[in-house]
């Protein structure tokens, strides 16, 4: 698959995540296990290059992804884990934190 399908494919379903679990209480359980892997999986095939200038933001949507998950099932539970597991920097310091401003640059 071309790279910038790899990154949109992650980006879109990652910000899908994030939307879906953002102040819900019971989520689909299944339905996040799947998600979440195929996230994990699809992580893992970008490379360090493409990857690099993505992290700051992967670190906020799937940061905010776990803190919303923090509150349904736990601080240890396997999805939040996951998650974190691509998160490198700081997490951010709840579902709603937003103070990270997005950049565009021609």
């Amino acid at each position: 698959m071309h790279l910038y399908r790899q990154l949109y494919e992650f980006a879109a379903s990652a910000g899908a995540l994030e939307g879906y679990v953002y102040d819900r209480k019971d989520p689909d359980m299944r339905a996040l296990e799947i998600w979440v892997s195929n996230l994990k999986a699809a992580y893992a095939l970008l490379t360090q290059d493409a990857l690099d200038p993505l992290q700051p933001s992967v670190d906020q949507t799937l940061g905010r992804a776990s803190q919303s998950l923090v509150l349904s099932l736990g601080e240890k539970h396997d999805l939040v884990m996951k998650l974190r597991s691509m998160v490198k920097g700081e997490l951010p310091a709840s579902p709603d934190d937003f103070q990270k401003q997005k950049w565009f640059q021609r």
